[in-house]
C-alpha cells in the first residue's frame, strides 16, 4: 500500500445514512446562482479551463454511475445533482478522495447539492446539457404524490431547455408503473422522441446504466427487474 492508499481512506456510507425519500416541493436552504454566467464551476473542476458541464446526473444517489461516467468520458465534465445533505456529502467526499487516490484523475466529476426540480435554469444555459440522467428516482407511488415525480410535462420543457437538439435523457427504474409513466410523459412531449431498442445497444452506456449505481446494484441482489429508455432531444 502506498503513502497516499495509507493516508487517504475512501467513505463509507455507513456514515453518510439518510431517509431515501425526500420532498422536493418542500422549501430547503440551497446556495444557487441568479444566472448561469454567475455560477463558479472551477471551485469544483481544478482543470476546467474554457469547458463546460455537459452531462448532469439528476438525483445521483451515492456516486457510482457518476464515476462510471467520469470515467467512460474522460474529456467530458459531468455533475451530479443531489437533494438530499448527508447523501451529497457521501459523493462529494468520495470524489474528493478518489482524486487523491488517483493524481489527474476524476477531475471531471463533482456533485452539488441542489433540487433540479427547481434550479436547473439556474445553472445551465439554454442548449448546453448533451446528457441528463435521470436513475432509479424516486417513485412516490401515492397518486397524490405523483406531482413530486422528477419526470412531468411542466419539467420536462425546462429539460427541453438545457438540452441541445441531438442530446439525450436517459431513464433507468425497477418500478415498471413508473417506467411505463416516464415514457408516456416523454414520448408525449413535443420536444423529444424515443430511441428505438437497436440504437439503445449501440450506445457506450447502455451496459452502464443498469449495475453502475448503487441503486441498481441492490435491485441486482434483490434479483429484481430494471427498465431502462432513452429519449432523443429534437
Amino acid at each position: 500500500m502506498s503513502e497516499v492508499e495509507q493516508r487517504v481512506k475512501l467513505p463509507q456510507k455507513r456514515f453518510y445514512r439518510q431517509r431515501a425519500h425526500s420532498n422536493p416541493i418542500a422549501d430547503h436552504n440551497f446556495d444557487y446562482p441568479p444566472h448561469p454566467d454567475a455560477y463558479d464551476w472551477s471551485q469544483l473542476y481544478p482543470s476546467i479551463g474554457d469547458r463546460q458541464v455537459e452531462f448532469a446526473d439528476i438525483g445521483c444517489g451515492y456516486g457510482g454511475f457518476l464515476v462510471t461516467l467520469g470515467e467512460t468520458y474522460p474529456d467530458k465534465l459531468a455533475i451530479g445533482m443531489e437533494i438530499r445533505v448527508k447523501v451529497s456529502d457521501y459523493v462529494m467526499d468520495r470524489i474528493q478522495a478518489l482524486r487523491a487516490l488517483h493524481a489527474g484523475k476524476y477531475e471531471n466529476i463533482a456533485c452539488i447539492r441542489t433540487n433540479a426540480m427547481k434550479y436547473l435554469p439556474n445553472f445551465f444555459r439554454k442548449h448546453q446539457l448533451e446528457k441528463l440522467f435521470f436513475l432509479y428516482p424516486d417513485p412516490h407511488f401515492k397518486k397524490a404524490k405523483h406531482k413530486w415525480r422528477i419526470i412531468n410535462s411542466t419539467l420536462l420543457s425546462e429539460y427541453a431547455y438545457v438540452l441541445r437538439p441531438g442530446g439525450k435523457i436517459y431513464t433507468v427504474t425497477d418500478v415498471r408503473d413508473l417506467h411505463d409513466w416516464m415514457c408516456k410523459h416523454i414520448e408525449e412531449h413535443p420536444c423529444f422522441e424515443r430511441i428505438p431498442e437497436e440504437e439503445i445497444s449501440a450506445d457506450i452506456l447502455s451496459s452502464k446504466l443498469l449495475d453502475s449505481s448503487e441503486e441498481g446494484q441492490k435491485v441486482t441482489r434483490n434479483s429484481g427487474d430494471k427498465f431502462m429508455a432513452i429519449f432523443r432531444r429534437l
